[in-house]
């Protein structure tokens, strides 16, 4: 089986699963998106996976993503930064990714602000919400009594536009309770900012839990790339 043929036979059984799930969840198909998660792999997957329909690809550290987006042949693709983001990485950023997920603080919000004054179209900004039962400092994501003043502050800011939380189940926490919170999050934002309904949640062994909590972009790398060392 040659490289086009093992992502078509990886989609159709991730399309699948996500069809079974959204019927699980009482949620229409149509009202989630499907972000392949490309780090580790080649500009070439990419492009493969474009032909094979694929219109969203998420990509973790910029000092990879950028080399590839630029290598990439397919057009009309729409990006997705979905790692954690140093502010001294926010200007090369914000010339390859069209969204950025992991948006946690006040000083990336002033960076990526800086990044985007010459940019012609707004660039897309999710709060990435800490969902860990007790939160410690070392891992990303804005504390509760954070995310509003952040929704706030994007929604103020020019060049950038607030589209929704995101968030990652902690490892080997309880995911019904995490995904629960993040729509909690969601739901005070969108009270608020309507149009910033985006909820990114789910990888490849949890998004039918997040499908239950409202998950409208799902990130899943492995189940359609491959197993590279690594979990997404």
């Amino acid at each position: 089986m040659d490289r086009k043929q093992e992502l078509q036979a990886n989609l159709q059984d991730v399309e699948r699963d996500i069809s079974q799930a959204c019927i699980a969840a009482n949620r229409n198909r149509e009202d989630v998106t499907l972000i392949a998660v490309t780090k580790t792999w080649p500009a070439s997957d990419v492009d493969l996976l474009a032909e094979l329909g694929v219109s969203n690809v998420g990509e973790n550290r910029d000092q990879e993503a950028k080399p590839k987006h630029d290598e990439v042949q397919a057009k009309n693709l729409i990006w997705h930064a979905i790692g954690q983001l140093q502010t001294n990485k926010a200007k090369s950023v914000a010339a390859w990714a069209d969204v950025v997920h992991s948006v946690d603080r006040v000083d990336l919000v002033a960076a990526l602000t800086k990044a985007v004054a010459n940019r012609e179209t707004p660039l897309g900004v999710l709060i990435q919400a800490n969902l860990d039962p007790v939160p410690t400092e070392n891992r990303g994501g804005a504390l509760p009594d954070e995310i509003m003043d952040l929704a706030d502050l994007i929604s103020s800011s020019s060049g950038l536009k607030l589209q929704g939380v995101m968030g990652v189940a902690p490892l080997g926490g309880d995911d019904d309770m995490a995904f629960a919170r993040l729509q909690e999050f969601a739901n005070l934002i969108q009270a608020k900012f309507p149009e910033a309904n985006w909820i990114s949640a789910g990888m490849s062994g949890d998004f039918a839990t997040a499908l239950k909590y409202g998950a409208t972009h799902l990130r899943i790398g492995s189940s359609i790339l491959g197993k590279r060392g690594f979990q997404g």
